[in-house]
């Protein structure tokens, strides 16, 4: 079923009990980012245009936008590639910080580039000023800290074969 099958089954939304109170309750901000590596195991990281630190191929929500399907997304968008997202590894909860809201922040095993993968990546350049493949380690002076502990948190639970939930990169069981 799509989408607007599912809603058309739910039936009608449940009126408001108290009027206005929908649009008084907090938004938060959902992202979804892909754990991408080549055949040696390094992690794919980007260098975005519009921030002073590495990331994760992925981004931000749009409204009535699922985490995993801005994942797809912005994959796509941001490497000219569509790959299998696989299964969620880490949902991690990040609080509010400076203008940013608190948010959800979804990491997806974005799975082992080929040779001919990498090749064909064409970076978004509005978004994007490079990529790089890079150890954890290697990356980490070129992260934040609650980065760098998401992608550990990512890292560990491709590992064990779990799915792991953390608070700001610590894992909280």
């Amino acid at each position: 079923m799509t989408l607007a099958e599912d809603l058309e089954a739910d039936g009608e939304p449940e009126p408001e009990f108290v009027p206005g109170i929908a649009t008084r309750m907090p938004r938060k901000i959902i992202a979804g980012g892909a754990l991408v590596r080549d055949a040696d195991g390094r992690v794919l990281f980007v260098e975005p245009a519009y921030k002073p630190f590495l990331d994760i191929p992925g981004g931000i929500a749009e409204p009535d936008e699922s985490p995993l399907h801005a994942c797809r997304r912005e994959v796509a968008e941001e490497l000219g590639l569509t790959i299998s997202i696989g299964r969620l590894l880490v949902v991690d909860w990040m609080p509010a910080h400076g203008a940013w809201a608190d948010s959800l922040q979804f990491v997806y095993d974005g799975g082992v580039l080929t040779p001919d993968l990498i090749t064909a990546i064409r970076l978004d350049s509005a978004e994007l000023l490079s990529l790089r493949f890079m150890t954890l380690d290697e990356a980490t002076p070129y992260l934040r800290a609650s980065k760098v502990r998401r992608i550990a948190q990512a890292l560990a639970a491709l590992n064990a074969g779990e799915t792991r939930y953390a608070e700001f990169g610590r894992h909280s069981p």
